[in-house]
């Protein structure tokens, strides 16, 4: 990796980086509770420490949390995190369910990545995209460039990687001199493949961005404003993509009942100040 970036921060957002955070248990994932603000300053806490390892920085959904319920060892993915945010209705509800707690801000990775090249542009900061097709990550690689010119695009490469592939891969990352590794490989096998490699990265953030690649180049499209702020927008991608219709009709139905199930029998419980 390159040497320190030119990285500081306001003094405020300093502070919000020090400043203590609610850790919710949600289905035995330990879910930070933060504003996007405080989000991005403990992100740029990370990015600061050193010496430099890896952190695998994660965001949970209704979904992902259902998987992590039949996948006890992805469950342990999750708990091995450093930071686990929350992101969409379901896991407000449950927080609120479970805990009495109202979640501070929907953080999700689709706001929060943006919001990252924004803040931190113009300090030499290098991102490295892995994950889709050979096709559409060189087209997500071509919109970063144009959307954050403030960025330096280290590297890219596709997803499909075969048994013998990923240690290279991890070879051109860590020589790409990398701040910020973007992993797009959908959940659970961008948690997994950030945490099977975590000790062999040197790239200080490492975020599973699920279909955030699919945004970059057009695939996906955002719900309106509104809609995101009514907590509906699942139901929008469920009309765009009716092949997941199972994972929203089943899957978010199961997600409350597991969640009933946790608040009766206190299984869950905050996990540090």
């Amino acid at each position: 990796m390159s040497g320190r970036p030119d990285c500081a921060l306001p003094a405020q957002a300093t502070a919000l980086a020090t400043a203590p955070s609610d850790t919710w248990s949600v289905l035995g994932v330990p879910v930070t509770d933060v504003t996007m603000e405080h989000a991005l300053s403990l992100l740029h806490g990370l990015l600061q420490q050193q010496p430099i390892r890896a952190h695998g920085i994660y965001f949970v959904n209704a979904h992902t949390l259902n998987t992590a319920c039949d996948e006890p060892d992805y469950r342990e993915v999750l708990q091995a995190a450093d930071r686990v945010f929350g992101d969409g209705t379901g896991v407000r509800w449950a927080a609120r369910l479970i805990h009495g707690a109202k979640l501070k801000d929907n953080v999700n990775g689709t706001d929060l990545v943006p919001l990252m090249f924004s803040r931190w542009a113009d300090r030499g900061l290098r991102y490295y995209l892995l994950g889709n097709t050979p096709e559409r990550i060189e087209q997500a690689a071509a919109y970063a460039q144009r959307a954050f010119p403030g960025w330096t695009l280290a590297g890219c490469h596709h997803g499909y990687l075969g048994p013998d592939d990923h240690a290279g891969v991890v070879e051109k990352i860590n020589a790409s001199g990398a701040h910020l590794l973007l992993v797009g490989m959908g959940n659970p096998k961008q948690e997994r493949w950030i945490h099977n490699h975590r000790a062999q990265l040197k790239v200080p953030l490492c975020l599973a961005t699920g279909g955030l690649f699919d945004y970059w180049v057009g695939d996906l499209v955002r719900a309106p404003l509104w809609v995101r702020r009514l907590g509906f927008e699942w139901l929008s991608l469920l009309i765009r993509q009716p092949h997941k219709a199972r994972r929203y009709l089943i899957g978010n139905p199961l997600f409350l009942l597991r969640v009933a199930r946790s608040r009766l029998s206190g299984q869950d419980k905050k996990t540090r100040p």
